[in-house]
């Protein structure tokens, strides 16, 4: 949790007492300092994902199949990732629209959601037009342009749960024009600081990185990028000047979507391959 970590010592250290030396704290004893009454879950409502028999949600509709083995295998390189560093919010993004970065940020949720020990959080980080509510049948709730608009100090408040699995789901609300103005506020940054207390894992559906702002805007807050690369949609040329617009990539790895060439012919469907990225 190293950015949340970077938030919480920026925060204590302008509201330390003048003449007490800094110190080498813990995370938990810094939200402690920095925000003495903890925030809680509380009783937030309960929303009901919408699967069909065609629905592309892998991991509930068809946990069988290559796609859902292939996001149990993402979900667990990502485990393995974070022994080795400090890793609990990502954004899954890619350099264009279309490329498939919303079906893998459901996928990867849910699928990180199986595991009853953990408490998972799905945010719809693109404030533009936000595409996750609408795939997971979910569309028309309030969340994060609504808490901006009001006088909420915590981003509970926007908060929904699914039914049967530990993951709560942060709606992006209504469209926003500008969404630098709130993914910039130290308000957010401090609301967000206090809600990712809360989880183990933070999944983000960010915009793709072109030609928006935002990617970048996000990976100041979070630990790191999972880029998805679907074949045949991004040029080389738009790949690259997307990385080159990320300020903190960190990138933690590369899923291609819709590979020409898979690795069990007996499936016809194409999923997803994962590369995880070297230390």
């Amino acid at each position: 949790m190293s950015r949340i970590y970077e938030a919480l010592r920026k925060l204590e250290s302008e509201r330390r007492p003048a003449g007490v030396p800094e110190s080498n704290p813990t995370e938990a004893s810094l939200l402690q300092n920095v925000f003495p009454e903890t925030v809680g879950l509380g009783a937030v409502p309960s929303v009901e994902i919408k699967v069909s028999g065609s629905s592309r949600l892998v991991s509930l509709a068809a946990p069988e199949s290559l796609g859902a083995e292939k996001f149990r295998a993402l979900a667990t390189r990502l485990e393995n990732l974070r022994n080795r560093r400090e890793l609990q919010s990502l954004q899954v993004t890619s350099s264009v629209a279309h490329e498939g970065k919303t079906l893998v940020s459901a996928n990867l949720a849910l699928t990180l959601a199986q595991n009853p020990a953990l408490k998972v959080l799905l945010v719809e980080g693109d404030l533009h037009t936000a595409a996750l509510g609408p795939l997971m049948g979910v569309a028309g709730l309030h969340g994060i342009t609504h808490w901006w608009a009001s006088r909420d100090s915590e981003l509970t408040s926007a908060l929904c749960k699914t039914v049967d699995l530990p993951l709560w789901f942060l709606p992006a609300g209504s469209r926003c024009e500008q969404p630098s103005n709130i993914l910039q506020s130290a308000r957010f940054a401090e609301a967000l600081v206090r809600l990712f207390s809360l989880f183990e894992w933070v999944i983000v559906d960010s915009p793709p990185l072109l030609p928006f702002v935002d990617a970048n805007l996000w990976s100041r807050l979070l630990d790191g990028t999972l880029l998805v690369v679907r074949e045949g949609v991004a040029s080389v040329k738009a790949l690259k000047k997307g990385i080159e617009a990320i300020d903190n990539l960190n990138l933690l790895g590369v899923v291609l979507n819709d590979a020409s060439e898979t690795e069990d012919q007996d499936y016809k469907d194409r999923y997803y391959y994962v590369r995880e990225s070297k230390e």
